[in-house]
């Protein structure tokens, strides 16, 4: 099969082109589409001709080309209306009634030049399925977001996320004003279903099935809360897919140079403890390093339970009910990694057997409070 993209560097062409050359490579099999694919990626600085061959030979047309922040209002028509005319002609001309996809948008039904360039393509769409037989499929895409998005153009996400992830300040008009979003991979998911004759429509139109509504002054405070989180080592309410969506792009936007960040070590003569990350509802993830020798611990918890991982040296875990005498004990190493669960009301205890230091991976299921320990010193 051969698909023609149009517009294949812009940000949604992006994410559709580099989707199928996955599947064209066997890289992604999820969409369940044979990986006999050819790829035509169209874009401005592609050679014309190009255009007039890859008309005559494709099986699919995703046009995404458009115009929507031009320096000239006369360049909306030309990019909107004009280029999807001379695509439409090119492909008729061959007498190619392949499907063709056009992204349109929200917009075209207001009264602006923008709105009325995609319109006006929208009209050319229909008069062409109408001429040759074609199936068309129109998209009226909501506000956009995802990885690769351009900041400070037409996506207030986009804009957010940038300017936030470098340290500068965003402006907010009106932060009750609410729009909707559609993420990028989900567009995609939605495209492929297209070529695959799976769209969804609704009404007179195709659409993307999963969209979220948010104002702005709550996609300002996620957005600021992400940038937050370095320092207070939280992480987002994953559990919610907009924000899940939101905070990868967000991440997408971070200063190469700034992908990583300091954790504070808290050391003593025994080894340290460095604390990694703190959730509301999943609990508090650490590394504990002791020195040779050494044993920590010996104490239980009430609620509070724990998984210890030996991810390097070699050592034992004890345990013992805290009304009884007798006592349990787990070798542990970093040559056989094994989770340790610590149940509530044993008190335990790990020592460092080995020469070397032992480093262990812990996890908490409640972060730690000191108003609220649930932590009570007790020797194995």
């Amino acid at each position: 099969m051969n698909i023609l993209v149009t517009g294949a560097k812009g940000f949604v062409g992006k994410n559709l082109c580099t989707t199928l050359r996955n599947i064209a490579a066997g890289k992604d099999r999820s969409f369940g589409i044979p990986t006999d694919i050819t790829v035509y990626e169209f874009d401005i600085d592609t050679a014309p001709e190009c255009l007039e061959a890859w008309c005559r030979d494709c099986d699919f047309v995703f046009h995404l080309a458009g115009v929507n922040r031009p320096k000239e209002i006369s360049e909306f028509m030309e990019g909107n209306f004009g280029f999807t005319d001379t695509l439409l002609k090119h492909l008729e001309r061959h007498g190619n009634n392949c499907p063709i996809m056009i992204s349109s948008s929200v917009q075209a039904g207001l009264d602006n030049p923008y709105g009325k360039s995609k319109l006006a393509g929208e009209k050319l769409m229909r008069e062409y399925s109408a001429r040759t037989g074609a199936k068309t499929l129109i998209y009226r895409f909501p506000n956009l977001f995802g990885k690769w998005c351009r900041p400070n153009y037409n996506s207030v996400i986009a804009t957010f996320c940038h300017h936030v992830a470098n340290g500068l300040s965003i402006q907010i008009n009106d932060p009750s004003a609410e729009f909707s979003f559609a993420y990028v991979d989900d567009v995609v998911a939605e495209l492929i279903g297209a070529l695959q004759g799976k769209e969804h429509r609704d009404g007179a139109f195709c659409c993307v099935p999963i969209c979220y509504k948010a104002t702005v002054g709550r996609l300002a405070d996620l957005i600021l809360g992400f940038r937050a989180t370095r320092s207070d080592l939280s992480v987002p309410d994953l559990s919610d897919p907009f924000t899940a969506k939101l905070y990868a792009t967000y991440l997408s936007y971070l200063p190469e140079r700034e992908f990583s960040y300091p954790l504070v070590r808290h050391t003593d003569e025994r080894g340290s403890f460095t604390e990694i990350l703190r959730t509301a509802d999943r609990g508090q993830f650490s590394v504990n390093i002791s020195k040779p020798g050494i044993t920590k611990g010996n104490h239980w918890h009430h609620t509070k339970n724990e998984k210890f991982l030996v991810v390097s040296g070699q050592g034992v875990i004890r345990f013992r009910k805290i009304d009884r005498e007798e006592i349990i004990e787990y070798h542990v190493s970093g040559e056989k990694p094994e989770v340790v669960d610590i149940p509530t009301g044993y008190t335990h205890n790990i020592e460092n057997l080995g020469d070397t230091d032992m480093v262990t991976f812990m996890w908490a299921s409640e972060c730690f409070d000191p108003e609220k320990p649930d932590t009570y010193l007790l020797e194995v």
